[in-house]
């Protein structure tokens, strides 16, 4: 005997009406707790997957999550990042760097610091940044030593930051110099020409124009602008010849744009030594122990900028924008 015929046998004596109220009163019970068990079922998948990807990311990304081992309690030698572009929109900015570099010579456990570089180069004034509060610090905490390891490629801006430190050590094939400034773009005029487009350009002062790219070269603006870049030039030669001293050999094509193996480098006075980070740190600083100072977005941030990226560099892709100059 099913539910249903189990009410009506119930309420075959009770007074006419009641026993079909009744049964809307159970079916309403029964619907409100298969909505309840749904409810728990569907608390308990979700936290099942929140669970899944909390996993994923413990696994995959471990700098999500710091490790509470690495946490600065005893003598140990601080190593800062400082990769790819330099420039104030990526992680190689200034203040990104500046602000490791700080932590890093401020906690009173740190007997070294080294800064680990593969950067093909960037912004002149960014490079400067931190070449200038790398001096500071210097100063300011001359008990500490300060060391520059190059990986892959240390050039340019990433050069004019090295020179900076104490010593620099190289890997015997890394790429280090290119001591030099660029500014490049394109030229449309011919182009125009054989296409039968004008250009119509307006501007409010003689040169606020300067160096468009439909327009035929005025070797007054090159001029200008040749003068601009000499002058980059001199101060990052200043730079290098400060920093790096007597070291430094006595050869016009340092200065050209070049750049060396690290072996070369050292031939040359652009470097110390052969040497990684884990060799620095237990055979010259000696400290083994390597705690990381660099400055690390969080999840949310990360994503956020690389979604921003992609749309700005199919925006720029589309509109054809550049411009700027560049250690390189």
């Amino acid at each position: 005997m099913n539910e249903k015929d189990e009410l009506e046998k119930e309420t075959d004596n009770r007074e006419p009406g009641k026993w079909e109220r009744e049964l809307v009163r159970k079916l309403a019970f029964s619907s409100l707790n298969e909505q309840r068990r749904a409810r728990r079922w569907g608390i308990f998948f979700k936290f099942l997957t929140f669970s899944y990807l909390l996993a994923l990311l413990v696994i995959w990304m471990p700098d999500v999550f710091p490790d509470a081992s690495l946490t600065p309690s005893s003598e140990h030698t601080a190593v800062v990042e400082l990769k790819g572009v330099i420039s104030a929109e990526t992680d190689a900015s200034a203040d990104n760097v500046i602000s490791s570099l700080r932590n890093a010579f401020e906690d009173s456990n740190t007997k070294g610091v080294i800064l680990r570089i593969n950067s093909p180069g960037g912004s002149p004034v960014q490079s400067g940044y931190i070449n200038d509060e790398i001096g500071r610090l210097r100063e300011k905490y001359p008990d500490i030593p300060f060391y520059a390891v190059v990986t892959d490629i240390c050039a340019s801006g990433g050069y004019y930051i090295a020179v900076a430190a104490d010593k620099i050590y190289v890997d015997k094939a890394s790429i280090v110099g290119s001591i030099g400034v660029l500014m490049n773009g394109f030229g449309f005029v011919e182009g125009m020409e054989k296409l039968g487009v004008e250009r119509r350009l307006l501007t409010s002062g003689a040169h606020k124009g300067i160096m468009d790219p439909f327009s035929p070269v005025d070797k007054f603006d090159q001029a200008h602008m040749q003068a601009l870049l000499s002058r980059i030039h001199q101060q990052f030669i200043d730079a290098v010849k400060e920093g790096r001293g007597e070291r430094l050999k006595q050869d016009d094509q340092i200065f050209s744009g070049l750049f060396w193996t690290g072996e070369e480098s050292i031939k040359l006075g652009l470097a110390d030594e052969l040497g990684s980070s884990s060799y620095v740190a237990r055979e010259v600083i000696g400290a083994e122990e390597i705690v990381e100072f660099s400055t690390k977005k969080d999840l949310l941030e990360r994503f956020a900028k690389r979604v921003g990226a992609g749309v700005a560099a199919s925006l720029s892709t589309m509109w054809g924008i550049q411009g700027g100059y560049q250690f390189r």
